[in-house]
């Protein structure tokens, strides 16, 4: 699936790479937006944690004219004033706007350097909500994003890999100059493929695909946990226990013949009489006499 990705032959969406402070992203993240680059897309790319000169090291030999850099490190929550783009702008009437300023092509990737940096001041359902209308693709083709995970909660992580088309976890391999990344990819039929890449990424930023395991098919989610999957008996009624079932009279069921004996007395009825004794001790005036009340 990570050659696929760096072909191109993804259907687009939201593509999230998610690392920790054992192992950045950000090389696979830089080598993503070269094979973008190299595919003759246009590519938008939001700073927050690096500067300009920082991410076009090792994209020198890209034609800079599909590559266009919104600067948001220098000043990133609007102090000065001396960027256009700001962590507040992150919205998608804001962003489209922004993308309508370059014509482009359909095939348009846009770049956010990183998420977490917007996290940390825009709140979680902001966030989402702006993915969730991006991934759609309104303004763009493809969202690439990077995440780091041990900067946030464990809930506000889920809530933004759930949104993902794609999810790559990024980790170090057995070599020095070697890392692995699991994939997890959501299909529009609702299957969860998962699959794990050994990979190098050289100095040029080119991305090399050393082995992979075969694709795992997973259940939806929504679909993944059964209750009643290893219980020791059976919820479940064959046809001829439905049918007994329906059969079956309760006691608190009265059939209608025992229904119209109960409510229409005959002649023939009994009656209960009480005649008190005179040890009963009983006082018309006040019957509750006996009660230690």
């Amino acid at each position: 699936m990570l050659l696929e990705i760096l072909q191109g032959n993804d259907s687009g969406g939201f593509l999230l790479i998610k690392d920790t402070a054992q192992y950045s992203g950000r090389p696979l993240l830089k080598g993503l937006i070269k094979a973008s680059l190299q595919r003759d897309e246009d590519v938008h790319v939001i700073l927050f944690e690096v500067s300009e000169q920082e991410l076009k090291d090792g994209l020198k030999e890209i034609p800079s004219q599909k590559l266009h850099i919104h600067n948001a490190y220098e000043d990133p929550l609007g102090w000065t004033n001396s960027t256009s783009f700001t962590a507040q702008h992150f919205s998608l009437n804001y962003l489209t706007q922004m993308l309508k300023l370059n014509p482009q092509p359909k095939a348009t990737t846009l770049v956010i350097d990183s998420l977490s940096w917007i996290l940390r001041h825009v709140s979680t359902t902001n966030v989402c909500s702006t993915l969730h209308q991006l991934k759609k693709g309104a303004a763009v083709r493809t969202v690439l994003s990077l995440l780091h995970a041990d900067m946030h909660q464990r809930g506000t992580v889920g809530s933004v890999c759930h949104l993902t088309t794609s999810l790559i976890t990024v980790a170090p391999g057995n070599a020095a100059d070697n890392c692995v990344a699991k994939i997890t990819k959501r299909t529009k039929s609702g299957k969860v493929l998962q699959q794990e890449h050994s990979f190098r990424i050289d100095e040029d930023l080119t991305i090399t695909v050393l082995n992979k395991t075969p694709n795992i098919e997973s259940v939806p989610e929504e679909h993944q946990m059964d209750p009643t999957a290893n219980l020791t008996f059976n919820l479940r009624l064959s046809d001829k226990e439905r049918e007994a079932k329906e059969k079956l009279l309760l006691p608190f069921m009265f059939s209608k013949d025992k229904k119209d004996a109960l409510l229409h007395s005959g002649s023939g009825s009994g009656r209960i009489l009480y005649e008190p004794d005179a040890s009963d001790d009983y006082d018309q005036e006040d019957p509750d006499d006996d009660l230690d009340v």
